[in-house]
């Protein structure tokens, strides 16, 4: 009775808590919120000055009393109250699109193999945030039930999700992870490659902003069409401002070791999976979901590694938030892929 009386006066909603971006899913109207994972702080008042998009904007700009910070660093919770208020801020801001009283039931991606430690603090700082139920779900899970696959059939599934801190890549079977590694090099950990990359061999300083426009505009990891973009910084030797034109091949090369990394990454999961759920995987392909995914070449070349089918699905940047929704249509229904609610976590 009361958890029907509580669907007319609350929402569900459902959060990918990312370390780059947050998409926020509520239920009957969609991903409502894609915001940066970046909030602003007046340190002399102690007070949240902006939240996402318009913190993202300050990154790099701020005067001394105000640090724009991310809360959260390789998928994990670095400063709990700075999450707290971002949490917050976005439940407050879904709440708005369908205006209800109650308090809201949340279901929250967390990066696989996270530590009853790290799942506690995301549970707190959503509970904290405001949400009457928190549940808990691994992103590669979330990602593979966004995408619809038979994650409850004996069928092996495998998925890598490449967020902005982490990579999780999950092979999944009868509602579980079989195997799973969560890999650091991520959208992050590339923009700090061109930013090295730019520092050594063009002897300019420019900041993490410049580096993501850099990646997305002409990254890549096969050589394919040329494409050249200018990049503006300081100059290492004269401090002045300096301004270079860089190539495709230039970032390909700055990318290579974190890309061979990763792809060594994806072949131990591969090496200790089991052989019959392997054959189901060379069957059905390897699905690659998250804002990495995006990076142009990276399905051709894992591809061409393990030969293996690799495909990039519809939509990537969403696949995880798309999946809370999914599970929030029906929690007792894949109530076995939650980590748990308020009444099975580990206690503090």
């Amino acid at each position: 009775m009361f958890d029907k009386f509580y669907k007319y006066i609350s929402n569900d909603i459902g959060i990918d808590l990312g370390t780059s971006n947050t998409l926020v899913y509520l239920k009957g109207h969609g991903i409502v919120i894609n915001e940066p994972s970046v909030v602003a702080v007046n340190i002399k008042t102690n007070q949240v000055l902006a939240v996402g998009a318009k913190a993202k904007e300050m990154l790099g700009r701020t005067p001394g009393h105000i640090r724009a910070v991310r809360p959260l660093v390789d998928g994990v919770i670095s400063d709990f109250e700075v999450t707290e208020e971002m949490l917050s801020y976005l439940i407050n801001k879904a709440d708005k699109f369908s205006k209800k009283l109650g308090r809201p039931r949340v279901v929250v991606g967390v990066p696989s193999g996270s530590t009853n430690v790290e799942t506690r603090a995301v549970y707190d700082a959503s509970r904290s945030a405001g949400a009457r139920e928190v549940y808990l779900v691994e992103e590669p899970m979330a990602a593979a039930i966004g995408i619809r696959l038979p994650i409850k059939e004996a069928v092996g599934s495998m998925i890598i999700d490449i967020g902005g801190g982490t990579t999780d890549v999950a092979v999944i079977s009868l509602s579980g992870i079989v195997k799973s590694k969560n890999i650091k090099i991520a959208g992050d950990r590339l923009n700090n490659d061109i930013m090295a990359y730019m520092r050594d061999e063009f002897k300019i300083l420019i900041g993490e902003t410049t580096a993501e426009a850099v990646k997305i505009s002409i990254g890549s990891v096969i050589p394919g069409e040329y494409m050249e973009t200018e990049v503006r910084g300081r100059d290492i030797l004269t401090g002045l401002p300096r301004e270079v034109v860089v190539t495709d091949s230039d970032i390909r090369e700055a990318l290579l070791p974190s890309v061979k990394e990763f792809v060594e990454g994806v072949k131990d999961v591969l090496e200790n999976t089991p052989p019959e759920i392997l054959s189901d995987i060379m069957h059905r392909g390897i699905a690659l979901s998250g804002g990495g995914a995006l990076l142009p070449g990276l399905d051709r070349l894992l591809q061409s590694v393990l030969k293996i089918p690799v495909f990039v699905v519809d939509d990537p940047l969403t696949a995880v938030a798309r999946g809370t929704g999914i599970i929030l249509d029906n929690i007792p229904f894949y109530k076995e892929v939650l980590i748990g609610n308020q009444d099975e976590l580990p206690p503090r």
